[in-house]
């Protein structure tokens, strides 16, 4: 998808680019596959306190519900619309399957209106169709791959990424990750071909703050310009901060710190490892 730019006439325009939604074909969703839980929790946990920082507000947001699973198998499906998808980087397509049947997947690169999928074993691996990843094959790029089989799709979802199948041994199917991570994956996972569209999204300059603010996200603050009793990096004379290795606020080493303690026998090689 192409990155639209504004002439400088405002500030703020000065630097701010937006999706050309030039793939988009309609911009209302189909009404019986929205709703769900709407209420945001503004980075609250069960008890009401902040558990994740820096989030809140936004522009209110309707769901798209999203069939993750992709368990309706050997029924065809045509794709009706691609949709945009407040809550999600990528777009997402609308399927009519042939018993009548609505559901809502994420949109692939190259994926047009009237294109037919499948889901199911003994199908051919075309963008869009899905299948269990021991019946594709080796170097194919996938989407929406379960770690579990039958809980759904939850590896390469975002916009413009994608996995690899790298090889086949046994029960386990070797996946590498839009991070560089190399990992096992039970060949009877369900995933889909293609790569995710709308790959141009990471190129958006947001331009200004309150944009970031139509987002959800809030101000943030660095630790070093708060008080001792605010950040452990905190504190000083002038422009001088506390004088310690980059912390969390509390208290623990970051920036390059591992903290994973537990060896994960189905990753073969860690993201960031050289």
């Amino acid at each position: 998808m192409a990155i639209k730019k504004y002439n400088p006439i405002t500030p703020t325009l000065r630097k701010r680019s937006v999706s050309a939604f030039d793939e988009i074909t309609t911009d209302k969703p189909f009404k019986k596959l929205t709703g769900g839980n709407t209420k945001r929790s503004s980075g609250r946990g069960h008890g009401g306190k902040i558990s994740m920082r820096r989030r809140g507000g936004g522009h209110k947001r309707l769901y798209r519900i999203i069939d993750f699973k992709r368990n309706k198998f050997d029924v065809p499906g045509t794709v009706t619309t691609i949709e945009y998808d407040p809550n999600r980087s990528a777009n997402i397509a609308l399927v009519k399957y042939s018993d009548g049947e609505y559901r809502y997947i994420l949109a692939p690169k190259g994926l047009k209106v009237g294109t037919v999928i499948l889901s199911g074993r003994n199908i051919k691996a075309e963008v869009g169709n899905a299948m269990p990843l021991d019946d594709m094959p080796i170097g194919v790029f996938v989407h929406n791959v379960e770690m579990k089989p039958g809980k759904g799709g939850q590896l390469a979802r975002s916009a413009g990424t994608f996995a690899m199948l790298v090889a086949k041994e046994g029960k386990l199917c070797t996946l590498k990750l839009p991070s560089k991570e190399v990992r096992y994956v039970h060949k009877d996972c369900m995933a889909t071909v293609g790569q995710i569209g709308n790959g141009d999204h990471s190129n958006i300059e947001i331009g200004k703050a309150g944009r970031s603010r139509w987002l959800g996200r809030r101000p943030k603050v660095r630790g070093v310009v708060m008080n001792p009793v605010d950040h452990p990096m905190g504190g000083g004379e002038g422009k001088t901060s506390g004088g310690r290795n980059p912390t969390t606020p509390w208290g623990k080493p970051t920036k390059g710190y591992k903290t994973v303690k537990k060896p994960n026998k189905m990753i073969i090689r860690r993201r960031g490892a050289k």
